[in-house]
């Protein structure tokens, strides 16, 4: 099968979260599973390649304009074929989304243009079976697939699938943007992309792409309700049929503590006497006292935002810091986490420490160094640094959503099973009564390297992941999907249906 990724960013190429490495990832176990796979991304200022020239000018419109990008790449790595949309005016820029002001005006436009070019490079270049469409950026391939390309006899039986990596993140425009990305005006409707008097390209994408992904089963659920769907839950819900959460996997080549070589020492679950070496390492690079090895370290790194619950954190903070404990945190956000951090550091020098920075040899540090690893999450859809704690022994302790619920077995005190802690209730009086659990298990080292055991033997690499992607698009293929112009989807083939039980049941 010929899979194409379209997306706005994907490692090593270009990253601002979770999504870079999903297409860092995903595809090249596709590929190794034996599908043939391409990947189209911008070609930003910082993507570091030899652009070798692979189509010197595909017509775009955009709006009332006629834009003329290029496709540059044509190489294969990992089995998996990647090549850029060239267009310097739009995405030759320090950063991908936006700059200290906010996000680029013309957003709208650079990521409409990204998204027919890709339907053009479809027709010209690289004729795929199915295309895997990526958040709100990539959103409008499916809807100028289902209107403007409806009678397109190359892509017009092209199934798309779309996967949702945050519903907080929608693409929300005033009116005109129709007009400014050549979108008809009839679009505007509440069955179309209108969400509040404004456009919604998210929307737009649920309601034209052929299948729906999230990124953990959970987190399909999650986004059906009001309190996660972010305003589209009852559109979600209409989709239900043809919506599957699949877990993403990750790349242990890259975060594995017997290979890891930014780590002090490697270790492995049979021996795991490294991991103190890479505590007090741990401690020596944040400057903290490395007498009290024997009490917990708490591991954060994080985006220091709302999302990722550190309104608990500071509820929670004093009485924390009254157990004998240690924390070591790692990230940047919003200015008033960080000048909280900054502040308790201050306060707490020897329980203390944080970098306001992203550092990728640090985050692997405390990955390693660290006894238990902290995501109290608000949501979550799916969260990779949890998966990364369980395979470094560092024991994650998280809130009850999203992807954390569906990686993070709690730790039962009857049987002793586990891998990590849980708490269900969003508040800081369940955080505090989770963290005091996991340090009552800390004091008894048998039970602890119980869970380590078991954290460490879970398996979430990418190859069960890509045979559910796999399956889903063979679904796709098979579903005889026809859509009138501009309109949602019309099922044609029997068993479209079963075909979403079984994949959800799976995922």
């Amino acid at each position: 099968m010929r899979i194409l990724f379209v997306a706005p960013e994907g490692i090593p190429f270009s990253k601002t979260g979770g999504l870079g490495d999903v297409i860092g990832g995903l595809p090249k176990e596709l590929a190794s599973i034996g599908h043939e796979v391409a990947v189209l991304l911008p070609h930003y200022r910082g993507t570091k390649i030899q652009p070798s020239l692979v189509h010197s000018s595909l017509t775009v419109p955009v709006g009332h304009e006629l834009r003329f990008p290029s496709i540059v790449g044509g190489f294969t790595q990992d089995g998996v074929r990647y090549d850029f949309v060239d267009d310097p005016e739009y995405f030759d820029r320090e950063t991908l989304y936006g700059g200290p002001a906010g996000d680029y005006a013309d957003n709208p436009e650079r990521f409409a243009e990204f998204s027919r070019a890709a339907l053009e490079y479809a027709k010209l270049v690289w004729l795929p079976d199915v295309i895997h469409c990526h958040d709100w950026q990539t959103a409008l391939l499916p809807v100028f697939l289902k209107t403007l390309y409806a009678r397109d006899p190359i892509l017009s039986r092209v199934p798309t699938v779309l996967t949702i990596h945050n519903m907080g993140y929608q693409g929300i425009f005033d009116r005109p943007v129709l007009s400014r990305v050549g979108l008809p005006e009839r679009l505007f409707s509440i069955d179309g992309m209108e969400f509040f008097g404004r456009v919604n390209f998210l929307k737009g994408g649920i309601i034209s792409t052929d299948w729906l992904t999230t990124v953990s089963r959970r987190y399909a659920q999650e986004i059906q309700t009001r309190e996660y769907g972010c305003g589209l839950e009852g559109v979600l819900r209409n989709r239900a049929d043809h919506l599957v959460g699949i877990l993403n996997g990750v790349d242990y080549s890259a975060w594995s503590p017997g290979t890891d070589s930014h780590i002090a020492v490697r270790y492995s679950a049979e021996d795991l006497s490294g991991k103190a070496v890479c505590k007090h390492d741990l401690l020596e690079q944040f400057g903290l006292p490395t007498n009290k090895l024997d009490r917990p370290l708490i591991g954060i790194i994080s985006r220091f935002v709302d999302q990722k619950g550190f309104d608990l954190f500071v509820e929670a903070a004093d009485e924390i810091l009254k157990e004998d404990l240690q924390i070591v945190a790692l990230g940047t956000g919003m200015p008033e986490y960080e000048a909280f951090f900054r502040k308790l550091a201050a306060n707490h020098p020897r329980q203390v420490a944080v970098r306001i920075a992203y550092d990728n040899t640090l985050a692997h540090k405390i990955e390693a160094g660290s006894d238990i690893f902290l995501m109290p999450s608000r949501y979550e859809p799916c969260g990779l640094n949890q998966i990364y704690s369980l395979r470094y022994g560092t024991l994650p302790l998280v809130r009850s959503t999203g992807g954390l619920d569906d990686t993070v077995e709690p730790y039962n005190p009857k049987t002793g099973a586990g891998t990590g802690f849980k708490f269900e209730k969003y508040d800081a009086a369940s955080l505090l009564a989770c963290l005091r659990e996991a340090i009552r298990v800390w004091d008894d080292p048998k039970a602890w390297r119980r869970l380590q055991a078991a954290a460490m033997a879970r398996d979430f690499s990418w190859r069960a992941s890509a045979g559910r992607y796999a399956d889903l698009y063979q679904a796709a293929r098979k579903a005889g999907i026809q859509a009138a112009v501009g309109s949602s989807l019309v099922i044609g083939a029997e068993g479209v249906a079963k075909a979403a039980a079984e994949l959800s049941r799976k995922g």
